[in-house]
């Protein structure tokens, strides 16, 4: 989906949840990347690989100029035969530390092993985010989640396009209104839990 259908969209949705929620999550996306100078991962299911998301959200930090949104796809069967952008295998959430952000993108609860990585990696300081089925045991772990049910409105390819044209927004739009008290109790314990920069 180009610009202009993104935009296109976007005016069809106007006055709905789901530009600002969109929006949002690609705040979170964006900020968490830059804040720690980039580090990525994007992973689906066995059944569903987000490579279409990696595409655009390669394509959003080349015109954005913020290559942290560069995305590194972990794949469930990815072989040492494969391309170098597609031969990453699930060992890389094993390997994910502090500073680093794991999106967790399926239409359908992960289970089993992954769940279990993600998990994992969320206990060695990688932020957790979660898009699509969003609840559960993915819900607990992810440190922000937006959640594209079977009975939404949209479906999780058009809330991709969406979150990806918001993430490489160079100023994403300013909340308006107070925040609720739990918003920025939410913001402070974050700002209080992120790791310090690192020094060079």
């Amino acid at each position: 989906m180009d610009a202009v259908r993104v935009a296109l969209l976007r005016e069809v949705l106007a006055g709905t949840e789901w530009l600002g929620a969109t929006r949002r999550f690609a705040g979170v996306l964006r900020g968490s990347v830059v804040s720690h100078g980039g580090g990525l991962l994007l992973v689906g299911t066995r059944e569903y690989e987000p490579w279409h998301l990696a595409a655009h959200l390669v394509d959003e930090a080349a015109w954005s100029g913020t290559p942290e949104l560069a995305p590194t796809l972990v794949r469930h069967d990815a072989r040492p035969s494969d391309p170098a952008h597609l031969a990453v295998g699930l060992g890389r959430i094993e390997a994910a530390r502090r500073g680093e952000t794991l999106l967790v993108v399926s239409p359908q609860l992960p289970c089993g092993s992954l769940l279990e990585r993600v998990h994992d990696a969320r206990r060695a300081g990688a932020t957790v985010l979660a898009l699509g089925a969003a609840e559960g045991d993915l819900a607990t772990m992810a440190h922000d989640a937006l959640a594209v049910g079977a009975r939404s409105e949209l479906d999780l390819d058009t809330v991709q396009h969406l979150v990806s044209a918001a993430a490489g927004e160079n100023a994403l739009p300013a909340a308006r209104g107070r925040r609720r008290l739990r918003d920025r109790l939410s913001r402070l314990a974050d700002e209080l839990t992120s790791p310090p920069p690192p020094r060079w």
